[in-house]
């Protein structure tokens, strides 16, 4: 029952037929839907595989919905439907790792060599109706080279919040003299394209600047310095450093 409902029936043929050439290949006479299978094991790589067990899912979903009263969608719709949830699910392992690294990592870490760090982070200020940027530049000591804090626009949201802190961490890096540096924030969406993703306990020194900016008219800049806000966030960060 199992592989004429998934494999061999009309409906199931016509949505093969608009799949991937690779298993259209796979012929007939298996004598029931695990033969089916380890056929297609030993032939396909494991992305194709997973497709193919997506694709057999959808399939059978869609029969579930025209038992009980569904309308029959086009072959063509199913294929598209399983690719789009197969790259779905792709993706959420791919946040599900990031998640699961940061949780590895509580404290702020210093860089190694002459390469220096620069950690940003934004506060939204809905009383204000502005942004906040904070942003710290540190050595592989972990002293402070450079500290900002500013007031931005107002913002749609916290990804667009950090995705303009983080242009101003790169610009504010570029101002006071740093070039080669590893710019670290803790926004998963922004931080995805950079590679460096930390969590919010690795970047509370820029936080604290962040939050630092209510209270900040136009922008301040500290060389060597930071206020004290960042400057309490820098010590008990520090305690946690080898």
């Amino acid at each position: 029952m199992v592989l004429h409902a998934l494999w061999c029936c009309g409906v199931a043929r016509d949505v093969w037929a608009n799949s991937h050439r690779w298993i259209q290949k796979c012929g007939g006479g298996h004598v029931d839907f695990v033969q089916l299978i380890e056929e297609l094991m030993d032939k396909l790589a494991v992305e194709e595989l997973e497709l193919f067990l997506v694709q057999c899912w959808v399939i059978w979903s869609q029969r579930n919905s025209v038992i009980h009263g569904g309308v029959l969608q086009e072959p063509s719709r199913l294929v598209n439907r399983a690719t789009d949830l197969l790259e779905e699910y792709r993706r959420a392992q791919e946040l599900l790792a990031i998640h699961s690294n940061i949780g590895l990592v509580q404290k702020w870490e210093p860089s190694v060599g002459l390469i220096y760090k620069v950690n940003f982070d934004a506060a939204v200020f809905a009383d204000l109706d502005a942004l906040g940027v904070g942003v710290v530049v540190r050595n592989d000591k972990g002293e402070v080279m450079a500290s900002l804090s500013t007031k931005g626009p107002p913002v749609q949201d916290s990804e667009e919040a950090e995705a303009l802190a983080c242009r101003r961490a790169m610009e504010f890096a570029v101002e006071v003299g740093f070039l080669e540096v590893i710019l670290e924030g803790d926004n998963v969406t922004v931080m995805k394209s950079l590679i460096s993703l930390k969590p919010n306990s690795a970047n509370s020194v820029a936080h604290a600047l962040a939050k630092h900016a209510s209270e900040v008219d136009d922008e301040l800049v500290w060389l060597e310095d930071c206020p004290q806000p960042a400057s309490e966030a820098l010590y008990f960060g520090s305690l946690g450093l080898s």
